[in-house]
């Protein structure tokens, strides 16, 4: 039985991961360090290459996918209609490099937040899946 002060649910069931990371103010959080981190490391630049100068409609999209993935609202589709990462993504040269560069951007971001060790780890590994899905080559 769970604490009636609080009830804790396991991480991907509900909306536990999307309260984990803070809601909607803790994503966005992510996602602004997320891109911070894609600006400065050397290792994401040729990622940071493929996205326009103004990095605003990126960071809205990957928030707003982020929050409804982790088990909150669905903003994403609120806005800019089905989610397709798959085929949004072949229009880019992804490959393994690519997609380690994106997830390195991910955990420094992820480092910087005040989430439960455990959360992100387990956000991290989870993270593997869409951006395994977006590659778009080998």
């Amino acid at each position: 039985m769970y604490d009636s002060v609080e009830e804790k649910r396991p991480y991907g069931q509900g909306d536990a991961s999307f309260q984990a990371a803070g809601g909607f103010d803790g994503i966005k959080a992510l996602v602004d360090d997320f891109y911070a981190a894609m600006d400065t490391l050397p290792e994401a630049a040729h990622i940071r290459a493929m996205h326009p100068a103004d990095l605003s409609t990126s960071a809205d999209k990957l928030t707003r996918f982020l929050c409804g993935w982790l088990g909150g609202p669905r903003l994403f589709s609120e806005k800019y209609g089905p989610i397709a990462i798959p085929k949004f993504h072949q229009a880019f040269p992804i490959g393994p490099a690519e997609r380690d560069a994106w997830l390195l951007c991910m955990k420094v971001a992820a480092a910087k937040q005040p989430f439960a060790n455990d959360f992100k780890t387990y956000l991290l590994e989870q993270l593997y899946v869409p951006a395994e899905r977006s590659r778009s080559r080998d």
